[in-house]
């Protein structure tokens, strides 16, 4: 009996220890850590994206034949109207040549035809001269008059070979004008065999080498205008309302990941991603690495924002968060209470500006702990105190 008596009061004891501990951490002021102001502080928006140019472009000759000269390689800086390649060209060149012997017999052929035009002219005022005479002999009974109509015939015939001779100019100088423009067709057919570079660029890739037969349209050179290459950046559509041309931006590319090259937003894509929801944003660097990998993956950080002031609290405190509101526990004259709070800013590291919804002299928590329930006591710690 006595046995049993103290194996009950065992268990009363341990029950009431067991109440009294519960009853010790339930109700005992739950320590928490709130959200403190904060002052110039950045927002950046996150994006990966790669390097890119504005102008890549694969250039190659309009006309086709076997590449006879090369002049360039991968990596090479060239010049706008550098020569970078030849075609075989012998061909063309027998054809300009013979435009020229065309052109040189049709200059001659209009030096001849005006020459006749001069002959027929004084061949015109003789037979003119001579009309006018006999006409006024024939007045007079001094020649006859079929002698005067033979006169007035040889100067209509005179009159006419004249106007021939003038037409015959014109056909020559329409012939000139065709040897000409086919020489220029000649002379900028022959041109095409020579490829010259664009712009000021840098040799990317050579696509052909000499001895090959390309066709009109064939990339010989990829090239890239170095003072053009950019970053492009894709931003989840809810972090990328803020952003806009001109903000500062900074750029970190993979090979260099100890360095960071600052930039500025300079594009803003129209359409977005309708499947990754994500945003297309170009920025250019002010001050870009030595040497340049298209396609290179890189980490962009836009700035959107600067804050004076701010209070902040983890995104992950946050319940129901939908891009503008959500449910915090805050502290409230030394109790938990729920509320609802307007949020504005996120930060890069996940963390809210809050913009409304809290009191003067009301706390909001920026850890969720185990005990957290409506009207507890709190007890306000520093963080990483508990």
């Amino acid at each position: 009996m006595k046995r049993r008596t103290r194996y009950l009061l065992a268990v009363a004891a341990t029950g009431i220890a067991v109440a009294a501990i519960f009853l010790w951490v339930e109700l005992r002021p739950l320590p928490v850590t709130v959200a403190g102001v904060e002052r110039d502080v950045p927002v950046r928006v996150f994006g990966l994206g790669t390097v890119e140019a504005q102008i890549v472009s694969k250039i190659g000759f309009e006309v086709g034949a076997a590449l006879e000269e090369l002049t360039a390689d991968h990596g090479d800086r060239v010049k706008k109207g550098d020569v970078l390649a030849r075609l075989y060209a012998a061909d063309q060149r027998a054809k300009e040549a013979k435009a020229k012997a065309v052109l040189l017999s049709a200059e001659v052929d209009v030096r001849k035809a005006e020459a006749n035009v001069q002959k027929a002219r004084a061949d015109l005022a003789q037979k003119q001269t001579a009309n006018r005479r006999k006409q006024a002999l024939v007045g007079r009974n001094i020649v006859s008059e079929q002698t005067a109509e033979e006169a007035k015939r040889d100067e209509d015939v005179a009159a006419a070979e004249l106007a021939v001779a003038i037409s015959e100019v014109d056909v020559a100088k329409a012939r000139l004008a065709e040897a000409r423009a086919s020489l220029s067709y000649e002379k900028a057919v022959l041109d095409r065999h020579a490829l010259l570079a664009p712009f000021d660029a840098v040799v990317v890739e050579r696509h052909r080498e000499l001895g090959t037969v390309v066709k009109a349209g064939d990339p010989i050179y990829t090239l890239l205008a170095s003072e053009t290459v950019w970053a492009l950046a894709y931003i989840d559509e809810s972090r990328a309302g803020p952003i806009h041309e001109g903000q500062a931006a900074e750029v970190r590319l993979r090979s260099l990941p100890q360095e960071t090259f600052p930039a500025r937003v300079v594009r803003i894509g129209i359409e977005s991603d309708r499947v990754t929801e994500e945003r297309r944003v170009w920025v250019k660097c002010d001050r870009c690495p030595p040497r340049i990998h298209l396609g290179e993956q890189a980490e962009i950080r836009i700035t959107v924002a600067e804050l004076a002031e701010a209070r902040l609290v983890p995104e992950a405190a946050v319940a129901g968060f939908d891009g503008r509101t959500g449910l915090a526990w805050t502290v409230e004259n030394g109790r938990l209470r729920r509320r609802s709070v307007s949020f504005r800013h996120r930060t890069e590291d996940a963390r809210l500006e809050v913009s409304g919804g809290l009191p003067p002299g009301v706390e909001i928590v920026a850890e969720i702990v185990p005990g957290l329930r409506e009207g507890r006591a709190a007890r306000i710690v520093p963080s990483g105190a508990r």
